[in-house]
């Protein structure tokens, strides 16, 4: 598998879980320019970098703009959601349980 072989959904996001090992839990996601705009509020705590792509997520409320290397870490409890994303943006993120 390559990590960047991947086609953007119509709509929403494809998540794609690449490896689960003790407390962690790595996942590709693959969003289309649509992304649903369902708030999360997860008990495990989230690192998040976009590979390639853009997007803007609502933080506890607050905008917060990604491009393409940042990253941000998401401590559970967090509420956020994926607002508004560039078509095929290619995140990798990592939960931590």
């Amino acid at each position: 598998m390559n990590l960047y072989d991947a086609l953007p959904p119509e709509t929403g996001e494809i998540f794609t879980t690449l490896l689960e090992h003790k407390n962690v839990k790595i996942i590709r996601i693959v969003s289309s320019d649509t992304p649903d705009q369902k708030e999360y509020r997860q008990e495990e705590d989230e690192w998040v970098v976009v590979l390639e792509g853009s997007a803007l997520l609502e933080v506890k409320g607050e905008p917060r703009s990604l491009k393409r290397g940042e990253m941000v870490f998401l401590p559970a409890g967090t509420s956020h959601r994926v607002l508004e994303t560039a078509p095929g943006t290619l995140w990798l993120a990592v939960h931590i349980f």
